[in-house]
């Protein structure tokens, strides 16, 4: 029957077979197993490298507790493998070699196990071997020299040892009569229980591992307090060990004893033959102190500080592994005179047995044989001891001291140290793991924001703007923002920006100086020594305006479709350097700000042309006419848009006769300004060819239909005007489906000036006729567009009756105040602005006056 159960997962990578000896050791000791200990490391480290190495599949490692027996099971994916030859037969491949790699692992265990077999299944193979456990010899198994008075148990009656099972939430599974002695809780009223309803843990936050974590440690012992049925606490000693039942389902077992009977439950510290009664001195404790557990940093300075005092050391340093554990870099470091530099980093196997940072290390003399940490390089140490942190056989950091003199430290103080990192090493974990999980919720509000940021314009400098602010101070204390031209032009700096607002001119004169960096590839951090060079060069790296500016600078290239549209520069203070996970952030914002970088470049490159486009099929400079006033007002409809299907031009047709149009192609934007054009340059060719108005309309309405699919209606009027030696000015209309022009009289009167007939581009035969009207002096014509006349809020419309009452009120207002006023009115008329085009062209004949 399994009376206890572990199993752990490991990698195929190198560090399997030692992660996996250690998992075994643990476990075996946590099941109070040392007397087999030894065999099993030997065949699981065998089998396990088999199956990382040689398999190169993934190992499960299973330890299973049985009467009488442990059996040990290595399960990889790789099934197809031979077994080797254990027979006396000729030897037939590498398999059955016993000098060889494979198999190896099978021959010793035949050799060490009681027994052993091989399984198949689908998919994977497991090899198992059993190891019998040595029946209890009758006799002493360990002594202690005679224990002083004060340890011994005491008390008026017989020693309670309170046995109490807790699930694997912590609630009360078992509590037995001594724990009702002890407690005076009836086991009714405890099952089921939360363990941390009663015990008074010691260690408050940041001092330690809470309750919680330890009842999850496959073994420990030492003391807190119990709240007993009457209130009163009560200072117990308890050792408690991991254990799982034959379902695999874990639970804790804890023996509890009063604080004065702890002698029954405490483990004496065992000493090997010659060695010295307490080897390593008084336990070191480096979790002492009041620190946040959510504060990486302190938690690693707070460390290093108290393993330097303890150890009476001059220096010490901590370092942690990067996440994929090949390199470490300098989290916490104390002592140290020529100035260390936090994050550096460098990696974790040096390629020596001597300095593996997986053991633990005495270095007696550095000027010796010195280590190859770039943190001691310089500093004056010669001592040092240097111990792993692991959890779980796991390296997640290293912990080392240092002193000046040589030969200060020996192996009792590398065990000490040890002992000490082993429990620091779990918080150090628990915290970083927490300070990784807030990076990463803070790192994806921050890109959130970001992106929302830059999505929100498309204005070229403001998203250059965007992107500086966001970098600095989040990421760097400064930033530059480099564009590149087209067909391969160098990088110009176009933005700067310090967290200082005083040193961003003397940063950017600085720059201005320094050639820009190459574009290098589409990805990836490059750092750049440019800058502190230029300055160098010129002797400013010590100027007031430039102390202490320039440390580490790294730049990122702006990659938007396949190309480099420019470079994102960082920098940090003197004597700072970027972390791994500032930089990842970096790069994920510089791939969000290169699209909208780009996206903002492609805008501004579209509505340039437009714009410029649009601006060709505006009429130029309006003529000046002898004896009219003329005055007109345009407003396209559109983002981005200067011209659209409204549209006017006056010109001269022929000395003394000028030409005048204002019409409405269907639809607004550049579709309809196509037409537009079509419409204004017809005009003028015709009408200068001698054509009537009529005439000049129909041959404009064949040119608009021969566009075929392109084409579109159009509304147009379209007059000749011819000023008269009395002062008035005699006009020829056509209005062709547009709105009807206005005649304002001096008497304030408003009458139509035209009647409507067939619009353009719809039929082809077209029966038109002109118009004739002449205006006398002080008189007015108003010629708009339908998006002066259909202006709506709601249901309400302005419409011709709305625009002639405007009009009414003009009299004795020249042709600009007039068109003004009109479109003032529009304007006022609805509280959004307009949604259509609009055109206003007004003539006004000025009232002679005498001498």
């Amino acid at each position: 029957m399994v009376t206890a159960r572990a199993a752990a997962t490991f990698d195929p990578d190198g560090r399997s077979a030692a992660a996996a000896r250690g998992f075994v050791r643990d476990a075996l000791l946590g099941w109070g197993l040392p007397e087999v200990v030894d065999d099993a490391v030997v065949l699981v480290s065998e089998l396990v490298t088999n199956a990382v190495v040689h398999a190169g599949t993934a190992a499960e490692v299973c330890c299973l507790r049985e009467e009488g027996t442990v059996r040990i099971e290595v399960t990889d994916h790789h099934p197809e493998r031979g077994l080797p030859s254990l027979g006396d037969g000729p030897v037939s491949d590498r398999y059955a070699d016993p000098d060889g790699e494979g198999g190896r692992g099978l021959l010793m265990c035949s050799a060490l196990a009681e027994r052993w077999g091989v399984e198949y299944a689908a998919g994977r193979k497991t090899v198992w071997f059993r190891l019998a456990l040595p029946a209890p010899v009758a006799g002493t198994r360990y002594a202690v020299p005679a224990t002083p008075g004060s340890d011994l148990p005491s008390g008026p009656g017989p020693v309670h040892v309170a046995v109490v099972q807790l699930d694997e939430d912590g609630r009360v599974l078992a509590w037995n009569p001594d724990a009702e002695a002890l407690f005076q809780y009836p086991a009714a009223t405890v099952l089921g229980r939360p363990w941390a309803d009663l015990a008074v843990w010691p260690q408050s936050a940041g001092r330690g591992l809470g309750l919680a974590d330890t009842l999850r440690l496959a073994r420990w012992e030492g003391g807190y307090g119990v709240r007993r049925a009457d209130g009163h606490e009560v200072e117990v000693y308890g050792v408690q060990v991991r254990v799982r039942d034959t379902e695999g389902v874990p639970s804790t077992l804890c023996l509890l004893v009063l604080e004065p009977d702890r002698a029954v439950l405490r483990s004496p510290a065992r000493t090997l033959p010659g060695e010295r009664s307490d080897p390593t001195g008084p336990r070191l404790d480096l979790l002492a102190g009041p620190v946040a557990t959510d504060d990486l940093d302190t938690l690693l300075q707070r460390t290093v500080e108290r393993a330097r005092d303890l150890l009476d050391a001059d220096a010490a340093y901590l370092l942690l592994t990067t996440d994929d554990e090949t390199e470490f870099e300098v989290r916490a470091a104390t002592g140290f005179t020529s100035g260390h530099r936090r994050h550096t980093r460098f990696p974790v196997d040096t390629g020596s047995r001597y300095d593996s940072a997986r053991l633990p290390s005495v270095h007696e003399d550095l000027t010796t044989r010195p280590t190859g940490l770039p943190l001691l390089t310089g500093s004056g140490m010669r001592s040092l001891v240097t111990v792993p942190l692991k959890v779980e056989g796991r390296l997640i950091g290293s912990l080392g001291i240092a002193t000046a003199a040589p030969g200060r430290y020996d192996n009792e103080d590398a065990l000490r140290l040890q002992f000490a990192a082993d429990r620091v090493a779990l918080a150090v974990e628990s915290t970083r793991l927490t300070e990784l999980e807030r990076l990463r919720r803070g790192s994806l509000s921050f890109l959130v924001e970001a992106s929302d940021l830059l999505a929100g314009t498309l204005e070229h400098e403001q998203t250059l703007a965007l992107m500086a602010q966001m970098a600095v101070p989040t990421l760097a204390s400064w930033c530059a923002v480099y564009t590149k031209g087209d067909h391969g032009a160098a990088a110009g700096l176009a933005f700067v920006l310090h967290e200082d607002e005083d040193r961003i001119d003397p940063l950017r004169d600085l720059l201005d100086k320094t050639p820009a960096p190459d574009a290098g590839p589409t990805h990836g951090v490059r750092f750049w020594s440019a800058p502190a060079e230029t300055a160098a060069a010129g002797g400013l790296t010590d100027s007031p305006e430039l102390a202490g500016l320039l440390g580490e600078t790294v730049v990122l290239p702006l990659t938007a479709r396949n190309r480099v549209i420019g470079l994102l520069t960082l920098g940090v203070p003197a004597g700072v350097r970027f972390r791994q996970e500032i930089l990842e952030l970096a790069e994920d914002l510089s791939r969000r700000a290169a699209l909208a970088l780009d996206n903002s470049r492609l805008y501004s490159e579209r509505t340039a042309t437009s714009q410029a486009l649009q601006r060709s099929l505006l009429p130029p400079d309006l003529p000046e006419i002898p004896g009219v006033e003329v005055d007109v007002y345009y407003q396209a409809a559109g983002e981005g848009n200067e011209v659209g299907g409204d549209f006017y031009d006056l010109f001269t047709i022929r000395e003394g006769t000028y030409g005048f149009a204002i019409g409405d192609v269907c639809g607004t934007g550049p579709e309809a300004a196509s037409v537009t054009g079509l419409a204004r340059h017809s005009l003028r060719l015709l009408a200068r060819e001698g054509l009537d108005a009529p005439q000049v309309l129909r041959r404009l309405n064949a040119a608009i239909l021969d566009e075929g699919a392109r084409s579109r209606f159009l509304t147009l009027l379209y007059g000749e005007l011819t000023p008269r030696p009395d002062g008035s000015t005699e006009l020829s209309l056509v209005c062709a489906g547009h709105p009807l022009p206005l005649r304002l009289r001096t008497d304030g009167q408003v009458d139509r000036a035209a009647t409507p007939q067939p619009l353009l581009g719809v039929m082809e035969d077209l029966d038109l006729v002109a118009e004739r009207l002449v205006l006398s002096p002080g008189e007015v014509l108003l010629c708009v567009t339908d998006g002066v006349t259909e202006r709506r809020e709601g249901s309400r419309m302005l419409g011709d009756d709305g625009l002639a009452e405007v009009l009414t009120g003009c009299t004795g207002l020249t042709a600009g105040a007039v068109a003004m006023r009109v479109q003032r009115a529009v304007e006022r008329f609805a509280p959004e602005p307009p949604s259509d085009d609009m055109a206003i062209l007004t003539l006004r004949v000025p009232t002679q006056r005498s001498s």
